[in-house]
């Protein structure tokens, strides 16, 4: 996820300071791997640069200056056009794991071994991911029902590609 779209919609709903906005996106967003401030910064800097937010000012505390964001008309439409630009379906033409088969069967290497090992690794992931459910907020159940079903679609592809190994092979070594 591009960090500064999520900075602009919540600097959408209304104004924040930078440390407010890292703590918002942790919490939505940052399940695996929190914001680093700097990061924050940078990308707020690059929204002001961009016309998309302004600054309100900076007030003085027990630290440094906290400067407070706003953001801009401009950067309404912007979110607005990103937010309801469809995403291009995941559905990559050519996977990984599919030129890691072919490469097996041009090696003359076990495909077969090759697919059972990423196979239970799938599981193992679909197993991890079911127990975060158990205990989860809404938010983690929707996030692991999303990566759930992903991974149920690409084991129905490793079986399917298992049934057509043969072919495959034969395809490969002619």
């Amino acid at each position: 996820m591009d960090t500064r779209w999520a900075l602009l919609g919540f600097l959408g709903a209304e104004p924040g300071y930078g440390y407010d906005l890292k703590q918002s996106y942790d919490r939505w967003f940052g399940t695996r791997k929190p914001l680093g401030f700097g990061q924050v910064y940078s990308t707020l800097a690059r929204l002001i640069r961009d016309g998309l937010i302004e600054a309100l000012g900076a007030e003085a505390g027990g630290g440094p200056e906290r400067k407070r964001y706003q953001i801009t008309a401009d950067g309404r439409s912007a979110v607005s056009e990103w937010m309801f630009t469809p995403d291009f379906p995941a559905g990559a033409i050519q996977p990984n794991l599919f030129a890691k088969t072919i490469i097996a069967l041009l090696l003359g290497d076990d495909a077969e071994r090759l697919l059972d090992v990423q196979r239970a690794e799938h599981l193992a992931r679909m197993r991890e991911l079911t127990r975060t459910k158990q205990d989860g907020d809404l938010k983690t159940v929707l996030l692991a029902d999303h990566a759930l079903f992903h991974i149920e679609a690409d084991l129905r592809w490793i079986d399917l590609t298992a049934a057509r190994l043969g072919e495959l092979r034969a395809e490969v070594q002619a």
